[in-house]
C-alpha cells in the first residue's frame, strides 16, 4: 500500500502526468459537451472549449483539486508538452497555408494587419501608464508599455484558422483575408517580441543569425527528404512511422536549439511547415496524420486550458479589478475595429466586411501567454492581481469577439457567398477555382489533362482541387485482429478505394513533378444517392467555379463506349441539377489517337481544339471556358459558329477569321429566330478582342437543320483531339432540329449526346459545359 501510494503522489515523475492526463480528460469530455449545445446556436468550436476551460477554471482553484491536480512540480511539464503541441500545430497551418494568395494580395492583407495592429499599439501604449500605476509591478516602464501594446495588437491566427474553417467561410475572400492578416499580425508581435526579451543579451544578433541558419537548413533537408521518401514503397499510401518520425525529429530538434539560444520557436516552425514541398505522399501523409490529432485532440486542449488558467471569481471580487478588465477590452475591440475599419475605408472594402474583420482579428491565444507568463520573466514579473487581470481580459476578448463573428458570419451570408459560380462574367486576373472529380484511375489522364489546359498564369491564376469520389459500400467483416491486417497502421476510413487511391496518388505525383502545378486533393466517401452532397458540399465551401465530371461511359479498344456504373451516371445527373456553380462533363474519346488530349501531359505536340457555339447561355460559358483555355502554349483554339443559312449560297461557304472584315463575319444575320441579340453582342466583343488580333481562330458554318449540323460535325471529327461545346446550346433551335430523336445520355444536351454517342465516329475527346443558372441573372433571359 505504501509503495503504490508512493509511486503515484510522491514520485514526482508519475503524479505531474497523471494530473495532467486527468485535466486533459476533462477539458476534452466538458468541452464536447459545451461544442454539441453550443452548436445549435452557431456557435463556433474553439469558443465551446474556451467556455469549457472557463467552467473548469473556478474548480482548480479549491485548495484540495489544486493540491491533487495541479501540484507545483507540474508546471515543468505543462510547459514542455504546450512546446511540443504548438511547434506541431505551427508546421502544420505552415503546411496547410495557401501562400499564392498571400503574395498576390501581399498589400491588401498587410494593411489590414497593420491597421489593427498599429492603433492596437497606439491604444495599449495610452492605457500603459494608467495600468502601470493601478497594477502592482517593478519592471521598468518602457518594457511594461512593450508588454501591454503586444497584448492589445496581437492576433492568434490558430484561433482565426479554426473559426474560420467552423463556420465555413475559409474559402472566401474575406476569410482568407483575415487568415493572411492574422498570420502577418502574429509573426509580426512574436519578432518584436523576441528582440525585446533578447536585446538586453550579448550574443543576441549572432543567436539570431542561428536561428535563422538552424530553420534555412531544415527547410533544405526537408526539400530532398521529402523527394527521397515520396520515390520510397510507391504502392503504399502513406509514410511509414518512421519515416514520419524522422521528419517531425527534425522539426523538434531545429526547434529545441531555437528555444535553448532564447528565441521563441513558433515563427521557425511556421516557415519550415511553408516552404515543406507540398506534393507527394509525403506532404499528404503529415496533413493526415497531424491534422486528426491536432485538430481533434491538441487544439481543444489548447483553447481549453487557456480558459482553465482564468481565475474569474478573483478578478470580479474587486471592482477595481473589473474595471482594469473592462478597460482592456474596450480598448482592444475598439483598436482593432477602428484600425481595420480605417484601413479598408481607404481599400474601399465595404464596411460590413470591415467590421468582421475587426472583430475576428480580435481574437488572442497561446502568445499572449507568452507575453504576461514564463518568457516575459526574463523583462518583467507580473504579480497575481496583474497576470490575472490581463489573462481573463485576452480570455473574455476572444469569447466576445468569436461569438460577434459566429453572428455576424450567420446573419451575413451574402458576405461569404462565391460570386463567382460561373466563368462567363469572371475576368482574366481573377482567380478560377476548380473541382475536379474522378470515380477511378482511369479517369485522371483526361482530368489532368484539362486542368494542365486551363493552368492560369500570374495575370490569369487557377487553383484545383481533385476530388476521388467512393462508393459507400458494406464493409466484409474480417475474422482477423486488428495487429494482423496488412495495413494495421490505417485506420478504415483509408481503406476505402483500396488500390484506386494509390494509383490516383501517383498519377497526381508524376502529374505535379512534370508540370510543377499543384493539385489539392479531396475525397467523399458516400453511398451513390447521397454522394452528389458531398460533391455540391465541397463545391460550396471551396467556393469553385466550375466542377470537373468524368463520362460515365469509357472507351474500349475498338473505339465504343461502354457504360460503367449505374451509380456514377446517376451522380453526375443530381450534380448537373443541384450543383452551386457550372458543371463540366468530360468524354474521354480518341484513345488510339497520338496524341489525343489525354496524352497533352505527356506529349510536347500543339493540341487543336475546337469549341462550337450554338448560342445561348451554355454555349457562352463555353467559350469562356475555352478563352482560359486558349492561354496554354500546347493548345491551338478554334472557334467554330454554327448559323441558320439563308437561301443565298454564297453564304453556304465556311468563313474563316483571316478573310475580310467587310463581310462582318460575326453579323451575318440570317434571321431573328437564328440570331439572339446577348449572343451576337457576346461574340462581337470577343471577336474584336481575340479573333482579329490572331490569338483565336474562327470558323462560321451555315447549316440549314440538325442533318447538316451532323454532317459538318462528321467532317471535322478527325481535325480536333478535343471539342468544347454547351449543353444547352439555344435548346429547340433549327440547327438542331432531329438531332434529338435518338437521345441516349439527354443530361449532355444534344450536340453533346450526338458527339459523345458509340455510333458517331470521331477521334476527339468531347468537354460538355453548363453554366450555373443564377451566375448572371441579366444573361438567362435566352
Amino acid at each position: 500500500m505504501d509503495a503504490t501510494h508512493t509511486m503515484f503522489c510522491d514520485n514526482d515523475l508519475v503524479n505531474p502526468l497523471s494530473s495532467m492526463g486527468m485535466q486533459v480528460s476533462c477539458i476534452l469530455v466538458v468541452s464536447h459537451v459545451f461544442n454539441v449545445v453550443l452548436r445549435t446556436v452557431g456557435q463556433p468550436g474553439p469558443i465551446a472549449q474556451i467556455l469549457a476551460g472557463l467552467v473548469l477554471g473556478p474548480m482548480s482553484h479549491i485548495e484540495y483539486i489544486q493540491a491533487t491536480f495541479f501540484p507545483a512540480s507540474s508546471i515543468n511539464y505543462y510547459e514542455v508538452v504546450s512546446f511540443f503541441c504548438r511547434i506541431h500545430f505551427m508546421f502544420l497551418f505552415g503546411l496547410e497555408m495557401n501562400i499564392h494568395y498571400t503574395m498576390r494580395n501581399l498589400r491588401l492583407v498587410s494593411l489590414v494587419a497593420c491597421g489593427g495592429a498599429l492603433m492596437g499599439g497606439v491604444f495599449g501604449l495610452s492605457v500603459s501608464f494608467y495600468l502601470y500605476q493601478e497594477l502592482d509591478t517593478d519592471a521598468p516602464i518602457y518594457y511594461f508599455c512593450m508588454i501591454i501594446m503586444l497584448v492589445v495588437s496581437y492576433t492568434s491566427s490558430p484561433m482565426v484558422i479554426r473559426l474560420a474553417a467552423e463556420l465555413r467561410f475559409a474559402a472566401s475572400g474575406i476569410g482568407r483575408i483575415a487568415v493572411s492578416s492574422a498570420l502577418i499580425t502574429e509573426i509580426g508581435c512574436l519578432v518584436f517580441f523576441n528582440v525585446m526579451v533578447n536585446w538586453k543579451r550579448e550574443n543576441h544578433i549572432s543567436a539570431g543569425f542561428g536561428c535563422i541558419i538552424i530553420t534555412a537548413l531544415v527547410i533544405l533537408i526537408n526539400r530532398y527528404l521529402a523527394v527521397w521518401l515520396n520515390t520510397r514503397n510507391r504502392n503504399q499510401k502513406y509514410l511509414k512511422a518512421p519515416e514520419l518520425l524522422l521528419i517531425l525529429f527534425l522539426l523538434l530538434a531545429s526547434s529545441m536549439i531555437i528555444e535553448i539560444w532564447g528565441y521563441n520557436s513558433i515563427i521557425s516552425c511556421f516557415i519550415i511547415g511553408l516552404m515543406f514541398p507540398k506534393e507527394g505522399k509525403t506532404a499528404r501523409t503529415l496533413v493526415h496524420k497531424l491534422g486528426y490529432s491536432i485538430y481533434n485532440f491538441v487544439l481543444p486542449v489548447y483553447f481549453g486550458y487557456l480558459g482553465l488558467q482564468c481565475d474569474l471569481i478573483y478578478v470580479f471580487r474587486s471592482l477595481n479589478r473589473m474595471a482594469n478588465t473592462a478597460i482592456l477590452i474596450l480598448l482592444s475591440i475598439g483598436s482593432k475595429l477602428g484600425g481595420t475599419l480605417v484601413v479598408c475605408r481607404s481599400l474601399r472594402i465595404p464596411t460590413s466586411e470591415g467590421i468582421f474583420l475587426g472583430f475576428i482579428l480580435n481574437t488572442r491565444g497561446y502568445a499572449d501567454l507568452l507575453f504576461i507568463g514564463a518568457a516575459a520573466k526574463q523583462i518583467i514579473t507580473f504579480d497575481s492581481e496583474a497576470y490575472n487581470v490581463l489573462l481573463v481580459s485576452i480570455v473574455l476578448n476572444t469569447i466576445i469577439s468569436g461569438i460577434i463573428v459566429a453572428f455576424l458570419a450567420r446573419g451575413e451570408e451574402k458576405m461569404f457567398a462565391n460570386n463567382h459560380t460561373a466563368i462567363e462574367p469572371q475576368q482574366m486576373e481573377d482567380e478560377l477555382r476548380i473541382l475536379a472529380c474522378v470515380y477511378d484511375p482511369r479517369q485522371v489522364s483526361a482530368i489532368l489533362a484539362t486542368v494542365l489546359a486551363m493552368h492560369g498564369t500570374r495575370a490569369s491564376p487557377s487553383t484545383t482541387y481533385l476530388m476521388h469520389l467512393i462508393e459507400l459500400v458494406k464493409k466484409i467483416k474480417s475474422n482477423l485482429l486488428y495487429h494482423e491486417k496488412e495495413n494495421a497502421d490505417i485506420s478504415d476510413d483509408d481503406d476505402y478505394g483500396g488500390n484506386d487511391v494509390v494509383e490516383i496518388n501517383n498519377a497526381l505525383d508524376a502529374f505535379t513533378a512534370d508540370t510543377a502545378i499543384l493539385v489539392h486533393q479531396r475525397r467523399a466517401v458516400s453511398p451513390f444517392p447521397s454522394l452528389y452532397e458531398d460533391v455540391c458540399n465541397e463545391a460550396e465551401d471551396l467556393q469553385v467555379s466550375i466542377i470537373l465530371l468524368p463520362f460515365h461511359k469509357h472507351q474500349r479498344i475498338d473505339g465504343k463506349l461502354e457504360s460503367g456504373k449505374e451509380g456514377i451516371r446517376i451522380t453526375n445527373q443530381k450534380v448537373l441539377r443541384h450543383a452551386p456553380c457550372s458543371v463540366g462533363v468530360i468524354v474521354e474519346r480518341g484513345l488510339a489517337k497520338v496524341p489525343g488530349f489525354s496524352q497533352l501531359v505527356a506529349s510536347e505536340a500543339i493540341q487543336n481544339i475546337a469549341t462550337l457555339f450554338f448560342g445561348g447561355p451554355d454555349d457562352r460559358e463555353a467559350i469562356a471556358w475555352s478563352l482560359r483555355i486558349s492561354k496554354s502554349p500546347r493548345v491551338n483554339l478554334t472557334i467554330i459558329r454554327f448559323l441558320l443559312s439563308s437561301s443565298s449560297s454564297s453564304q453556304n461557304e465556311p468563313i474563316e477569321s483571316g478573310q475580310s472584315e467587310d463581310k462582318e463575319i460575326l453579323m451575318s444575320l440570317s434571321g431573328e429566330e437564328t440570331v439572339n441579340e446577348i449572343d451576337n453582342t457576346f461574340m462581337v466583343d470577343f471577336y474584336n478582342r481575340y479573333v482579329t488580333s490572331g490569338q483565336i481562330g474562327y470558323v462560321e458554318k451555315f447549316v440549314k437543320d440538325g442533318a447538316e449540323t451532323v454532317d459538318s460535325l462528321k467532317e471535322i471529327g478527325d481535325m480536333y483531339s478535343l471539342f468544347i461545346v454547351g449543353k444547352g446550346g439555344r435548346g429547340n433551335s433549327s440547327l438542331t432540329i432531329g438531332m434529338s430523336d435518338w437521345e441516349e445520355c439527354p443530361e449532355l444536351g444534344t450536340v453533346g449526346d450526338v458527339l459523345a454517342s458509340s455510333d458517331f465516329d470521331i477521334h476527339g475527346s468531347v468537354l460538355v459545359i453548363q453554366q450555373h443558372r443564377d451566375a448572371k441573372k441579366g444573361l438567362m433571359h435566352d
